[in-house]
């Protein structure tokens, strides 16, 4: 399994002292979050992206390429990439490219984000969000497997013997996670190409994202890809640590409470009885995450959001210090009982290798 922490770059005043930070110190911290990810020896970085305020990640593979040039180990990847409101050429290029700079630590999360206005900022229509979805995607994936497209679809000019450049590193396109909290129809998506299926699990009680993954383990399976139990599925999670549970529960009120998100809601200790956060001492993080595979099955990369609700750079770098310690334990834990048929996490060596045994 891979573990990982995901970022969706809010600017956020910290309740416990009214500062907000820069825009300049928020990016910079989620620099500094990522290399502090590798310190730790996690697998992943990924960062949202989004086109208005709080928010500042605008351009995930500027940051991105700037973090593989200081980092060795660590997987890039994206909490989401707009398939809707993006070129689906541009995203080919891109990320193409990153994935050269790179060395091959990359893939992506492709959703449809949850911002109603970037739509018609990019002269798209929200009510066309599915079909944006699935023709932009249909698109992506035959630019990065054919070296010569024609194309025509609904949504964008026709393309006449196009080629994206560069091509994808050793001929193996980025892996792609398609990311849903609400829509059956990506994950069939998801299914259809065999790719992975990223579940936000955050938000929602854990009914809700079990029905989600069936669904898509059981049409992967359709579709000719594997067993149900052989599909590629992430999670993400949110976790707050402390030696001792009341002083972790004490401390992240205040963020909890005041949050954009989920702040002026259920009580803190609603919000943990009902979806999967964490808040308390570290054994309490790993019994919880345990159970995830009771609902999920077996599953692939484990994705953490660390930083959010105005907790200062400080602290998260503390909750990344926890993580590090606990991670170990969570590998070792899930590894007990793992079917040796279900795959690892997809790496760009992986895949490779992959390759060259279907061509040999």
């Amino acid at each position: 399994m891979q573990f990982g922490v995901f970022t969706v770059g809010d600017v956020t005043p910290d309740p416990t002292t009214g500062r907000t930070p820069t825009e300049a110190e928020r990016i910079k911290a989620m620099v500094t979050i990522a290399l502090k990810a590798e310190e730790v020896g996690l697998d992943v970085f990924a960062t949202g992206e989004h086109h208005n305020p709080p928010f500042v990640p605008s351009s995930p593979t500027t940051m991105l390429g700037y973090i593989a040039a200081r980092t060795e180990r660590l997987i890039l990847s994206t909490a989401t990439t707009l398939i809707t409101t993006n070129d689906p050429v541009k995203i080919a290029e891109d990320y193409a490219m990153l994935q050269h700079l790179a060395d091959g630590r990359v893939d992506l999360v492709l959703g449809r984000g949850n911002t109603g206005p970037v739509y018609p900022w990019f002269g798209k229509d929200i009510r066309d969000g599915i079909d944006l979805a699935v023709e932009n995607y249909a698109l992506l994936h035959k630019l990065w497997r054919e070296d010569v497209v024609d194309w025509q679809g609904r949504f964008r000019t026709p393309l006449q013997s196009f080629t994206a450049t560069p091509r994808p590193l050793d001929g193996v396109p980025p892996f792609v996670w398609h990311g849903s909290i609400r829509s059956p129809q990506i994950a069939e998506q998801a299914a259809y190409y065999g790719d992975g299926f990223f579940a936000n699990n955050i938000f929602w009680p854990k009914e809700h994202y079990i029905r989600l993954i069936n669904l898509y383990r059981q049409r992967f399976e359709h579709y000719g890809h594997g067993a149900a139990h052989q599909a590629y599925v992430g999670l993400g999670g949110q976790v707050f640590m402390r030696r001792n549970s009341q002083d972790a529960v004490r401390e992240f009120r205040p963020y909890f409470d005041n949050a954009p998100v989920y702040g002026h809601g259920p009580s803190l200790e609603e919000f943990t009885e009902q979806t999967p956060l964490t808040v308390g001492s570290p054994q309490e993080v790993i019994d919880k995450t345990l159970t995830f595979r009771q609902h999920f099955g077996d599953y692939q990369r484990q994705l953490f959001l660390m930083d959010h609700a105005g907790l200062p750079l400080k602290t998260v770098l503390e909750q990344l210090d926890f993580l590090g310690e606990i991670v170990p334990v969570l590998r070792a834990e899930f590894a007990v009982g793992r079917p040796a048929d279900v795959p690892d996490a997809p790496t760009h060596r992986g895949l490779l290798a992959a390759k060259a045994e279907v061509v040999r």
